[in-house]
Order: structure tokens, then C-alpha cells, then sequence
């Protein structure tokens, strides 16, 4: 029987040595784990924050007078180049004119009624 009983024993020791093993590796996981958390939180807390900083961003943002809206809500009636005038017609306004082009007539008759002369083109 001193056999079977020094088999046990050597088994029991091997289970001793393996256990001691897995709370080892036990208590470097828990470290992991605890700096895994903590990274974790850290990682909340910035999205938290950065959600926090763009909303208050956007509600900044959004505060736009109503004119600023209308202002680009309004197409641009400057001047562009290649931009065409359109066919004269009666009752056609000069409102319809890039503000530029309206300026021209004025010009014109401002240059007849100094008496110099007519316009040459450069």
C-alpha cells in the first residue's frame, strides 16, 4: 500500500503546484482587468466630454440671426462671369439684373448729362 499512498501524494503535490499556478495567473488577470477598467473609464469620460463640447458647439453654432439665414438662403446676384442678361422685353425691370449690371445705366446717364461725350470702351 506505501505505493499507492506515494502515488496520491505525488498527485496531490502536482495539484498543489498547479493550483498555486492558477492563483498566480488569477492575480495578474485582476491587474489586467483593474487596468482595463480604468482605461475603460477614461474612455467614457472623454466621449462624455467630447459630446458635451459638440453640443454646446452646435447650440453656439445654431444661434444665427434670422438675417445671417436669409442672407444665405438668398441667391447671389453679383456678376459672375459668363453669367447672361436677359433678353430685353417690355415691361422688363432692371431689378432683374445682377446689382453690378444695374449700376451701368446710372453710369451711362451720368456721363451724358456731364456733357462729356459718348463711352469708349478700353
Amino acid at each position: 500500500m506505501a505505493s499507492v499512498l506515494g502515488m496520491l501524494e505525488e498527485r496531490e503535490a502536482a495539484a498543489r503546484v498547479r493550483v498555486e499556478g492558477l492563483r498566480e495567473e488569477a492575480a495578474r488577470l485582476a491587474e489586467v482587468l483593474e487596468a482595463a477598467e480604468i482605461e475603460l473609464d477614461r474612455r467614457v469620460i472623454a466621449r462624455e466630454e467630447l459630446v458635451e463640447a459638440l453640443a454646446v458647439s452646435a447650440a453656439e453654432s445654431t444661434s444665427v440671426t434670422t438675417a445671417e439665414v436669409e442672407e444665405e438662403a438668398a441667391p447671389s446676384l453679383a456678376t459672375v462671369p459668363g453669367s447672361t442678361v436677359p433678353a430685353w422685353r417690355e415691361g422688363l425691370q432692371m431689378t432683374v439684373l445682377a446689382p453690378d449690371y444695374q449700376q451701368v445705366p446710372g453710369v451711362l446717364e451720368q456721363q451724358r448729362s456731364t456733357g462729356h461725350g459718348p463711352l469708349r470702351a478700353r
